[in-house]
């Protein structure tokens, strides 16, 4: 085993030599330092410890009895604690702080952000993050036709939609058709599984079904009505793209809102607008 192929990997490794500033693990030919503060009490030549091996800010390789939010190959959610001129740094439980570099990110990030990624090494032998996780993730989930998930969305597409991570490692999209709202990256959503596609992937909405989701819809638009004064400055003809710009809903939807309103006799429809019927 060389210890430059362990890097982002967390290994059992043997201590070769005990010194005042810290172990070295390894071989005799190879070893890496494990630092006192690091070393467990009492640790001599020819023990074993389980440790991180990672570069620290003078890009020396150095073992870390910490345990990583993320290891090499693996997904994590973490938080971007800075961004620099090379990209974001992110909090993953180390004293050196996760680069996650500009070509990396799917959108640009910043501090107080959190984001899911995973972990590579990169041409110059350094740990780095990145939010470009589409492939790695999984499409075997248990999930199927309406359950309830929760995911985070990692990549945004005007064509297809929100990419979202289920459970933040299952492959899920949100299709263009059922994006209402406003879904950014990094935003963690609650959502039903509408499709479970041949190759596992899943279709989500973060919308409910028809019947269940017109009342929310009915008192969201009461509620908007009552900010504007009492009234919609369009009506149900409007074309889809006003609809879903002022009120995020499909015009669909819109209309089977209206019309439950409009049965309850709580709105009434005028040429150009709709307004709160006055009681």
């Amino acid at each position: 085993m060389r210890l430059t192929d362990e890097l982002g990997k967390r290994r059992m490794l043997t201590v070769v030599k005990r010194t005042d500033f810290g172990v070295y693990l390894g071989t005799k030919d190879e070893r890496v330092l494990l630092p006192k503060k690091e070393a467990p009490e009492g640790t001599e030549p020819g023990d074993s410890v389980e440790v991180f091996l990672y570069k620290d800010s003078d890009d020396r390789m150095i073992a870390t009895t910490r345990v990583p939010a993320i290891t090499l190959g693996g997904l994590a959610v973490l938080g971007v604690k800075d961004t620099g001129k090379i990209g974001a740094f992110l909090d993953w439980g180390l004293p050196k702080d996760l680069l996650l570099p500009f070509k990396e990110q799917t959108v640009r990030v910043k501090k107080g952000d959190r984001v899911l990624v995973s972990l590579y090494v990169d041409k110059s032998e350094r740990l780095c993050a990145t939010m470009k996780v589409y492939g790695m993730l999984r499409t075997d989930s248990p999930y199927k036709k309406d359950d309830a998930v929760e995911g985070i969305i990692y990549d945004t597409s005007e064509k297809f939609g929100a990419f979202v991570a289920v459970d933040n490692c299952y492959s899920a999209l949100i299709p263009k058709r059922e994006a209402y709202g406003e879904l950014r990256v990094g935003d963690t959503v609650h959502g039903r599984v509408v499709k479970v596609k041949e190759d596992g992937k899943l279709d989500l909405s973060v919308r409910e079904k028809a019947f269940i989701q017109m009342d929310a819809d009915a008192q969201m638009i009461l509620e908007k009505m009552k900010g504007l004064g009492g009234k919609l400055p369009f009506t149900d003809k409007a074309e889809p793209e006003r609809i879903k710009r002022e009120l995020g809903l499909s015009k669909s939807a819109f209309k089977r809102a209206v019309g439950k309103l409009l049965k309850e006799q709580k709105l009434q429809i005028m040429e150009n607008s709709i307004e709160i019927l006055k009681k």
